[in-house]
């Protein structure tokens, strides 16, 4: 969005969920971020983590519906961004599969695996758009593995956890580089699910794991490690950052110790010996801190369009100003058209043009297309 006071375009909130983007503490995360539009936001959801699944489509699906449903009180505007695999109909290279992300204010991408989104994404047209709109004030909502596949390294954990390849890191979409950053985040921070047995933690890596991994690392990094159902909210315009949910993050932060009236200490003797081995400190922040970025993150602010292709900042700039609200269907037509596609994925068709029949009694067409409906005000 453009500062009024200043003049200048403001970057958009990114906002990381270490799980739980369809839990209640999704929905508050979710709730925070629409509470700041006086209309009902534009969400473009991107399909491209999950996209080598079968079902990526219902991956991502039941995230709108959970939006939908649970959010219903600020009629989000919701368009899915299939964008499944590049050299195929569903290609993030592709014009008119990740159309949406153009008009997006909030651009939401999430479960999968970081690798393979990271080989999908990167330079693509997808993510150049996304990074256009960010820099033009859309708030970028990342959970589970979008938000590793963002980091400077990457990690892979399908790869190490599933298949057992050696630990190694692969390069990351880097999307703080931007801002001269090297950072490293690690959602599913407390995870627990192996009991007593297995540890899980560190995004199933556990702590032996994990410590072998940080001497890995190729670069000194910022690592940040953020705990299921919980969401750490990044506000580069204002240079602060705020904890959110069940709870916390933390912070591995390179360089000697310093005071500091933010954040706790850890009582995690391991932890602070491996961050103590890596030349860092630990800070450690519960739900509802919030702290000024420059205590760990002093970062450069770069140039409106810096590392983008001059077309595709151009063309941004052209579309923040053409948005018309009227060209976006209703909540209701939303749910019609959603009810519809239910019953065309049955195949019980009667059901289907009938309520393409109702979509069209309220003054809108309803296109099937490879990459969805698609609908449009008639008349358009």
């Amino acid at each position: 969005m453009v500062d009024s006071f200043t003049g200048v375009f403001r970057p958009g909130r990114v906002v990381m969920l270490g799980s739980g983007e369809t839990s209640p503490s999704g929905r508050k995360a979710f709730e925070e971020v629409f509470r700041r539009f006086d209309h009902p936001p534009r969400l473009a959801l991107l399909e491209t983590p999950a996209g080598f699944e079968l079902n990526s489509a219902r991956v991502i699906g039941r995230v709108a519906e959970f939006l939908q449903h649970h959010l219903q009180n600020y009629q989000p505007q919701i368009e899915i961004v299939p964008a499944r695999r590049r050299g195929s109909p569903f290609s993030p290279d592709l014009e008119d599969v990740i159309a949406p992300l153009w008009r997006a204010e909030v651009i939401f991408m999430g479960p999968g695996s970081p690798t393979y989104a990271v080989r999908q994404l990167r330079d693509s047209l997808a993510w150049q758009v996304i990074l256009a709109r960010h820099y033009l004030g859309a708030d970028l909502v990342l959970a589970s593995a979008a938000t590793i596949a963002i980091s400077r390294f990457a990690l892979p954990v399908y790869e190490i956890y599933k298949v057992g390849e050696d630990l190694h890191w692969k390069e990351g979409l880097n999307f703080f580089g931007l801002y001269d950053l090297s950072m490293v985040f690690i959602p599913h921070w407390n995870n627990n699910e192996g009991g007593a047995e297995l540890d899980t933690s560190r995004c199933f890596m556990g702590r032996e794991r994990f410590a072998q991994l940080v001497e890995l690392l190729p670069e000194p990094c910022l690592v940040i490690g953020i705990d299921e159902k919980t969401a750490l909210f990044l506000d580069l315009g204002s240079m602060t950052a705020r904890v959110f949910g069940n709870g916390g993050v933390t912070l591995i932060h390179h360089g000697d110790p310093h005071e500091s009236a933010y954040g706790q200490s850890l009582a995690d003797q391991e932890l602070n010996a491996l961050a103590h081995q890596m030349g860092s400190h630990v800070h450690y922040f519960q739900s509802g801190a919030v702290f000024p970025l420059d205590i760990c993150c002093p970062f450069s602010m770069p140039e409106p369009g810096f590392g983008i292709p001059a077309t595709i900042w151009s063309r941004a700039l052209q579309q923040v100003s053409q948005l018309p609200e009227e060209d976006f269907p209703p909540p209701e037509v939303q749910e019609l058209v959603q009810a519809r596609q239910a019953a065309r994925e049955k195949q019980d068709w009667s059901t289907a043009d009938a309520l393409r029949s109702q979509i069209e009694s309220l003054g809108w067409l309803v296109q099937d297309t490879p990459q969805g409906p698609q609908v449009q005000r008639k008349g358009r």
